[in-house]
């Protein structure tokens, strides 16, 4: 089972219901929504974790202030309006998405018909539970190295890409800079500099 599809299953039910009156829109619209944005967030990461300094900095992200988390007190913070560093969608996206982030929101709106309102809100929502989840994953699967998460986003990424469907479509679209329907190097030099490393905080 892929990252994506593990954090998928985990959010069924009641945090899918959370989410959904969160938004103001029928779970079956936000289990659709979250289905699309959660292979371009896994996606967008596993770009930025590429690079040995981006995988370097996502790990220290993860474990200073991503540690020892459950999805469902992420989740309550979330919602709850909490203050502390690891519910702080906004700062996550920007970190994620660096200059991209209105492409993304954007994207993400248009595949999924929430308006562009709904759908940043619901990265930020996504944002704070993706990141613990992969640091749950990192500690459950002993994998505490750069290497070793940057492999596993890659993995991912070219996943969602290969898979196609909203979520992959929106990501290969959004790597996709110039437009040629290629990934190629100058799309992720663009993209690289919105990596995790390069902003301050």
């Amino acid at each position: 089972m892929s990252l994506t599809d593990d954090l998928l299953s985990q959010l069924q039910g009641a945090p899918l219901q959370q989410v959904s009156r969160q938004l103001g829109i029928d779970s079956q619209q936000a289990s659709g929504a979250i289905g699309a944005a959660l292979p371009l967030l896994m996606g967008a990461l596993g770009n930025n974790a590429a690079k040995p300094q981006g995988a370097q900095a996502l790990l220290g992200a993860l474990q200073n202030n991503h540690s020892g988390l459950d999805i469902g007190s992420v989740l309550g913070t979330v919602l709850g309006g909490g203050g502390a560093p690891s519910a702080d969608g906004a700062g996550i996206l920007g970190h994620i998405f660096g200059g991209n982030q209105g492409r993304a929101e954007a994207g993400l709106a248009q595949a999924t018909g929430l308006s562009g309102e709904r759908a940043g809100q619901l990265l930020k929502i996504l944002a704070p539970i993706v990141m613990a989840f992969l640091a749950q994953r990192m500690a459950s699967g002993g994998q505490a190295d750069a290497g070793g998460l940057g492999q596993m986003l890659g993995q991912e990424k070219q996943r969602a890409v290969q898979q196609g469907g909203l979520g992959g479509g929106l990501l290969g679209s959004l790597l996709d800079q110039d437009g040629d329907g290629q990934v190629g190097v100058s799309d992720l030099i663009k993209l690289g500099s919105g990596l995790l490393g390069g902003a301050k905080r």
